[in-house]
């Protein structure tokens, strides 16, 4: 194993494009602003993917990782799962909760994008690239201590840059319950990680074809996008247990197939694939939060994300051959 990887670098810069510009939430002109983004993503990421191959806590154990890197980014980076004005929306009135001063449907929507898009699918479209090196570590002592410090940095930097712009501070009991949430869920990826890596299915019932995975990941994610956009149209309760039922499919399923005999890189690819799609149309729909662009830049944005995610199936595919 090299002292680096290259796929470090390449999942470090990976994860902010697909997280923020593949979305369509940042437009193309601010391209560059995906370096300043890259260790606070990226950084993420790294970390998750390389904690979780160096204790063996399998992908059970990155999703549970992901979920606690998707709390420290909004609950003390961006704070918007506090702040009823982050980025001047009202993002917590639809399904407000006034004991917590959170808004349900906005934490079930961002902490589940942030697991399965900003996380989960650059480090399986990664990982299929890597080929024999896909679960194995790909950095050294001294690289993952720097980039423990670069991902602590990234999110210092874009926290200073949040609190100059928005006067709003989470309480400190926000904050308080904040932390324990994280170290409850990274408990529960040490503890529980493996044992659920563990478990093995019988081998009699054969894993789906990668195609069918792949257009089941497609289906259950266009799901969830699609309703987490018709916010607003459903009572709020309705549209917030949808989430929660999709993503709890999606979970489940995945956790089932990667069981069974036949489960190979190939249909990893297929499924992280499947959401890559996903926010491939979605950015053709999603009007840029960050970057006031014409309609027709926005659509030339879209479609060179689009294409690049395309391309970079296509490579996870052929490695997995």
């Amino acid at each position: 194993m090299r002292l680096t990887s290259p796929m470090v670098f390449a999942l470090f810069f990976l994860a902010p494009l697909v997280a923020e510009f593949l979305l369509g939430n940042v437009a193309i002109t601010w391209l560059p602003l995906a370096v300043l983004l890259a260790p606070m993503y990226g950084g993420g990421a790294v970390l998750v993917r390389e904690t979780a191959r160096r204790l063996g806590l399998g992908w059970p154990g990155i999703l549970l990782l992901a979920l606690a890197y998707a709390v420290v980014e909004e609950a003390f980076v961006d704070q918007s799962l506090f702040n009823p004005h982050y980025l001047k929306l009202t993002l917590l009135d639809y399904g407000y909760i006034a004991s917590l001063g959170i808004g349900a449907w906005w934490t079930v929507f961002v902490l589940g994008i942030h697991v399965v898009w900003s996380i989960a699918t650059p480090i399986a479209i990664c990982e299929a690239l890597a080929r024999d090196e896909r679960h194995e570590p790909w950095m050294g002592t001294v690289t993952l201590v720097a980039m423990v410090v670069i991902f602590v940095a990234g999110c210092a930097i874009l926290l200073n840059h949040q609190l100059k712009a928005d006067p709003f501070r989470a309480s400190h009991a926000q904050i308080a319950a904040s932390i324990g949430v994280v170290f409850v869920l990274l408990a529960a990826a040490l503890l529980l990680g493996p044992k659920l890596a563990s478990i093995r299915m019988s081998t009699l019932v054969a894993a789906p074809s990668p195609s069918k995975a792949g257009a089941a990941s497609f289906l259950i994610a266009s799901a969830f996008l699609a309703a987490a956009r018709w916010h607003g149209s459903l009572p709020a309760a309705v549209d917030v247990a949808l989430l929660l039922g999709l993503l709890a499919l999606g979970a489940t399923l995945l956790l089932r197939v990667t069981r069974l005999a036949g489960w190979t890189p190939r249909h990893e690819a297929a499924v992280a694939g499947g959401t890559l799609m996903t926010y491939a149309w979605h950015g053709f729909v999603q009007t840029p939060s960050v970057g006031n662009v014409p309609w027709w830049l926005d659509a030339i944005g879209n479609a060179i994300f689009a294409s690049g995610a395309v391309w970079l199936l296509v490579r996870a595919w052929k490695r997995t051959a």
